[in-house]
């Protein structure tokens, strides 16, 4: 899908003012109402935009330790462990990798021995064959999508 400038001017203001409603998108655009109304569903429909809810803090509900988990799994089991995966409400994320390990998991924990119950947990799932965990000391580039939406923009111009 290919995503023009009004596309790019759109992402922008729903990444930097996320509580805003379409009539004042469409109002701070200088576009109608319709037209944005349009974009905004040709986006979803494309999957450009795959959410509206609020980014919410796993410190601010007492989960304010953060690691990245490598699996190592028997082969023939990764979706096996992928799907266990799933029902550990822990790991925020998980991901199918290439390199040292065969799965990578973002995990948060209360602390550092809720963190080793969560890693025990992990090891004792059929097909683990290991974990190897890397503890988050500080973030230093948050989750951000908003440089990559303006240089898409700006291909997009030229």
């Amino acid at each position: 899908m290919s995503v023009d400038e009004l596309d790019t001017r759109i992402l922008r203001l729903l990444l930097e003012q996320p509580r805003t409603s379409v009539r004042e998108y469409a109002r701070l655009l200088g576009v109608a109402r319709g037209t944005l109304q349009a974009r905004l569903d040709r986006l979803e429909r494309d999957r450009v935009i795959t959410g509206t809810g609020p980014s919410l803090s796993p410190a601010a509900l007492g989960h304010p330790v953060l690691a990245f988990v490598h699996i190592e799994v028997t082969q023939g089991h990764l979706d096996e462990v992928g799907d266990a995966l799933a029902a550990v409400p822990e790991i925020v994320e998980a991901f199918s990798i290439t390199g040292g390990g065969d799965l990578l998991t973002r995990v948060v924990a209360r602390d550092n021995g809720h963190l080793e119950d969560v890693i025990q947990q992990l090891i004792s799932l059929p097909g683990v064959v290991r974990t190897r965990t890397e503890m988050v000391l500080r973030e230093r580039v948050p989750h951000r999508l908003l440089p990559l939406v303006e240089s898409i923009g700006r291909a997009a111009g030229q």
